[in-house]
């Protein structure tokens, strides 16, 4: 109980460790407990965050802050414009279509399963085949129950969508307008001296800027080579198929490992075992590298320092907590985790300071 005395009194006799101690507890405990309710908030924050790059540079080439903003904002609300009247319908004729044919690929899976034992009986009996059959069978009822009651609430879903739609371009464009004099409130709130709460917003913000801005053109030239290379190779789907390649990218390793599935599968339901099967998954394969080795390291120039270990178990720790927010967050946090870590004052240093 004295050692954890000592160690109390040791960190926690400097204000400044006590402030940002406060102020991490404060920010968790708003993310935790409102975070469903606050999330066209955070998405706007984000966007923002992407956006404001560009305003900066612009304002780098003396162009004013208002019309700076006015120029990318528009340009922002062309591109979601772009995306809701051209890609979207293609998304939802191409879902519409892999529902439709859900069915025979269900009918042809269990025939391939059922020519198994034939094949290997040393491996796998009919009777085990009949058991893995039933239990598809009721992962499937269990997902058209599932499709059905989100069907019932589907008008909840569209209310939602609007206020989404009209909420976050207004949110966007004062995050924007108004930055300034947000921070400056935000600020006045806090004490003037927070050298260390400084230290990590810089640390933070250096790293999550270079990763949203990274991972959002890792998003789109992902998205648009996949759909692209699909579409050339005569995959159907391509497009949903290259959006949900291109989204993967969010979550580093799994989301790459979780979206292969049903990019093979599709590929096999459609050519079997055939030579154009064998270059499709050639192809995808090859992206997936040049994504990783390629892409990344250009996109990234000021890479976001976690191991591999630290990013899966920020996955599941702040997915966990958060669901897919907190998934989406996950890097973001892990590096506000390691800003700290970095900031956090050492032993010397807190005696050195209470020293003099």
């Amino acid at each position: 109980m004295r050692s954890l005395t000592l160690w109390f009194k040791r960190y926690f006799s400097d204000p400044e460790v006590v402030f940002l101690t406060v102020l991490l507890l404060v920010f968790f405990a708003i993310v935790l407990s409102m975070g469903d309710m606050l999330a066209p908030v955070l998405a706007s924050l984000v966007i923002a965050y992407l956006l404001e790059g560009l305003v900066g540079m612009l304002e780098h080439k003396r162009v004013p802050r208002l019309a700076a903003v006015l120029v990318v904002y528009l340009c922002f609300l062309l591109f979601v414009t772009l995306l809701l009247l051209v890609v979207m319908p293609q998304l939802s004729r191409q879902l519409t279509q892999l529902f439709q044919q859900i069915p025979a690929m269900i009918t042809e899976g269990q025939n391939l399963l059922m020519q198994l034992p034939q094949h290997y009986p040393e491996f796998i009996s009919q009777h085990e085949v009949q058991e893995i059959i039933g239990v598809i069978r009721q992962e499937i009822a269990e997902f058209g129950q599932t499709v059905l009651s989100l069907s019932f609430s589907s008008v909840i879903g569209v209310i939602t969508a609007l206020v989404y739609l009209i909420l976050m371009p207004l949110l966007v464009f004062f995050f924007l307008k108004d930055k300034e004099l947000l921070l400056g409130y935000l600020l006045g709130f806090f004490p003037r001296d927070r050298r260390l709460a400084d230290t990590v917003w810089l640390d933070m913000d250096r790293q999550i800027a270079n990763y949203v801005r990274g991972k959002f053109w890792e998003i789109v030239i992902v998205w648009g080579v996949t759909s692209f290379v699909f579409s050339l190779m005569g995959l159907e789907y391509a497009v949903l198929l290259g959006m949900l390649v291109g989204l993967s990218v969010i979550i580093p390793y799994i989301g790459a490992a979780v979206v292969t599935f049903p990019v093979i599968l599709i590929a096999w339901f459609q050519w079997g075992w055939g030579s154009d099967f064998i270059w499709l998954t050639v192809a995808y394969f090859i992206i997936q590298i040049l994504d990783g080795n390629v892409l990344v390291p250009l996109l990234f120039s000021e890479a976001v320092n976690l191991h591999p270990v630290a990013i899966i178990v920020a996955i599941l720790v702040f997915g966990g907590l958060w669901g897919f927010w907190g998934v989406f967050f996950a890097i973001p946090l892990a590096t506000l985790v390691q800003a700290i870590i970095r900031a956090w004052p050492t032993v010397e240093a807190l005696e050195a300071k209470l020293n003099r």
